[in-house]
C-alpha cells in the first residue's frame, strides 16, 4: 500500500515538474521582449493615465507614438505634458513636435447663486449624474450646472473646486492640464476644452440653456436668449436652439468687448489671462 502511495507521488510530481520545465521553456520561446524605446518614452509622460490624449493610458500612448509614421505623429498630443512633453518625445523619435495652442477648461455655465437661485433642495442626492437622471435641477435650468462637483471629484490635478459664494465649480488655470475630465463626466456637457487664446485672452457663451428667452431667463437672469446680437457683431457666432455658441478662434481682442457690451444677459464672458476668475 505504501509502495503504491510512493508511486503515485512520485508519478504526479514528475508530471508537475514537466509541466512547469515546458512552460518555462514557452514562457522563454514566446517572451516579448520590452522595446527600450517603449520604455524611455513612456518614462518622459507625466504618467497620469488620464486618457486626455485618447489612448487607455501613457503606455498605449507611447505605443502608438512608436508605431506611428511622421504625419501620424503630429496629430498625436498629449494634453496633460503639453508642447514640453511632445518635444522630448519627438526628440527620441527623431520626429517633429505637434504644435497646438495651449488649452484650458471653460464652464459653459454662469449659474451662480444670485443669477440662478436655489428653488429645489436636493435630499441626500451627491452625484450630479444622479441628479440628472431624477431631477431637472435645483435652480429648474434643465440644462445648467447641478452643483454637486462630480467635476471635482475627477479632476487628478486639483485644478477645479466648487466656489463656496456662487456654488458653481471654478477652473484654477495654473493647475488645469485640459485632460478633459470634467468635460466627460458632466452629464450635461457643460465643460468646452478651448484655447487658451492670444495673451489667454479668450471670449465665449457661458451658458447651455437650450430654453426659449423669457423661460431661459426665468431660471437665471444670465441665460443666453438667443437674440442674435452678437451674431450680428460677428459672422463666425453660430446660433442653433435658442442658444449662442461662439468658435475659439474668433478674436477676443477684436470682438470680445464689444460681444460683452451688446449681450442683454450677460451670457457672454471675457476672460483675461489676469482674471483669478472665471465667472464674476
Amino acid at each position: 500500500m505504501i509502495t503504491i502511495l510512493f508511486s503515485n507521488v512520485l508519478i504526479v510530481g514528475g508530471i508537475a515538474f514537466l509541466s512547469a520545465l515546458m512552460l518555462y521553456f514557452i514562457s522563454k520561446k514566446f517572451s516579448i521582449k520590452e522595446n527600450p524605446v517603449l520604455d524611455k518614452i513612456e518614462k518622459s509622460l507625466p504618467g497620469a493615465n488620464c486618457g486626455a490624449c485618447g489612448k487607455a493610458g501613457c503606455k498605449n500612448f507611447a505605443l502608438a507614438c512608436i508605431v506611428s509614421s511622421r504625419e501620424e505623429f503630429e496629430n498625436l498630443y498629449c494634453p496633460v505634458g503639453g508642447a514640453e512633453t511632445m518635444q522630448k518625445v519627438a526628440k527620441i523619435l527623431g520626429f517633429k513636435a505637434p504644435k497646438k495652442e495651449p488649452q484650458v477648461a471653460v464652464l459653459k455655465c454662469n449659474g451662480t447663486c444670485d443669477n440662478a437661485p436655489i428653488k429645489l433642495q436636493f435630499d441626500k442626492i451627491i452625484s450630479c449624474r444622479l441628479a440628472n437622471q431624477i431631477s431637472v435641477g435645483q435652480t429648474e435650468c434643465p440644462n445648467g450646472c447641478l452643483r454637486l462637483g462630480d467635476c471635482v471629484k475627477v479632476c487628478k490635478f486639483g485644478a477645479l473646486k466648487i466656489n463656496e459664494k456662487t456654488l458653481i465649480p471654478e477652473v484654477d488655470e495654473s493647475k488645469c492640464t485640459a485632460c478633459g475630465a470634467c468635460a466627460r463626466i458632466c452629464p450635461r456637457g457643460l465643460f468646452e476644452i478651448r484655447a487658451k487664446g492670444e495673451g489667454g485672452k479668450r471670449v465665449y457663451v457661458a451658458c447651455n440653456n437650450k430654453q426659449k428667452g423669457a423661460l431661459a431667463r426665468k431660471n437665471c437672469k444670465a441665460a443666453c436668449i438667443g437674440c442674435m446680437k452678437c451674431a450680428k457683431i460677428c459672422s463666425q457666432i453660430q446660433i442653433k436652439d435658442n442658444l449662442s455658441y461662439i468658435p475659439s478662434d474668433v478674436s477676443a481682442e477684436k470682438y470680445g468687448e464689444e460681444l460683452v457690451k451688446n449681450c442683454p444677459t450677460g451670457a457672454i464672458i471675457l476672460k483675461n489671462a489676469q482674471s483669478k476668475k472665471e465667472h464674476s
